[in-house]
């Protein structure tokens, strides 16, 4: 009987586009043979054969890396952007601060107390004056 082996994660299985290549694939092989070839030709005949091979392959290699290379299901171009990001557009030390939430409580504690002493200091006087008017009259 036929054995066939499923994978358990179904989302990185890939559908093969052509010559069982992936979409992604098969556009940047499609890339870098448009930028290689008409390159090899035109300068083969000035530099040499070895040397034009050779500046095929440099100009070629940066469209196979992003055909190719991906990590934790991450495609090249996101995984550039992210270390350029990271790198370049934001500061390397970054202090670290914190609010100290009882700092803040106690910030506030302290002007609600002194707002609660003057409110309790007029009040005092208010009523000690009434009781003595209180007093006074009767």
């Amino acid at each position: 009987m036929a054995y066939v082996q499923i994978p358990r994660d179904l989302s990185k299985v890939k559908v093969k586009f052509l010559f069982g290549l992936t979409k992604r694939q098969f556009v940047c092989f499609g890339t870098a043979a448009i930028i290689g070839i008409p390159i090899y030709f035109a300068t083969k005949d000035t530099i040499g054969n070895s040397s034009a091979v050779l500046l095929m392959m440099f100009l070629m290699l940066p469209a196979f890396f992003m055909a190719m290379y991906e990590r934790d299901g991450v495609p090249a171009e996101k995984v550039l952007f992210n270390i350029i990001r990271c790198r370049w557009f934001f500061p390397s030390i970054r202090p670290y601060r914190t609010d100290n939430f009882y700092n803040q409580i106690e910030k506030e504690g302290r002007i609600f107390g002194s707002e609660q002493k003057s409110k309790t200091t007029h009040t005092t006087k208010r009523t000690t004056a009434t009781h003595k008017q209180k007093r006074h009259s009767g």
